[in-house]
């Protein structure tokens, strides 16, 4: 699998800034959440999504035995190490120790990322340490 041009992807979720967080959405400028974002870059990227999305929780400290987003992205994605992953890749995020994996950005700069918050929409900031040393799992989207 031959992985998308980085500068596109980038280009692509920057059209997104802006777009009010609404929880399980996917529509720029309308409303998504984090896993929304991703889901409506990779359809402009790579073309229709591959599978319907289950209904999910909010609750970024779930635990569990199964990464379902890891999977899913496994299922569909290049996986790169997060040491590797430049600008252009998606990043999850573990955002309590021990907990899965459910949060998602997108590498923009080698020290910022594109992510939809709560209260904030979908916005660019620096890639914090505090951000960095969450960082799970990265991968690529591939090319159309």
């Amino acid at each position: 699998m031959i992985s998308a041009d980085p500068e596109r992807v980038i280009a692509i979720a920057r059209f997104w800034l802006g777009t009010p967080y609404h929880d399980q959405a996917s529509l720029r400028g309308v409303g998504c959440d984090c896993l929304g974002l991703a889901r409506g870059v990779w359809r402009e990227v790579v073309g229709p999504e591959p599978f319907p999305i289950p209904p999910y929780s909010r609750d970024w400290g779930e635990t569990g035995p199964r990464e379902v987003l890891v999977e899913g992205a496994r299922r569909m994605m290049i996986e790169v190490s997060p040491a590797d992953a430049g600008p252009g890749a998606l990043v999850l995020f573990r955002m309590k120790p021990r907990a899965i994996a459910k949060h998602v950005g997108i590498l923009t700069e080698p020290g910022t990322f594109l992510h939809a918050y709560e209260r904030l929409g979908v916005i660019e900031e620096p890639l914090t340490n505090a951000w960095r040393r969450r960082i799970a799992f990265a991968f690529l989207f591939p090319q159309r």
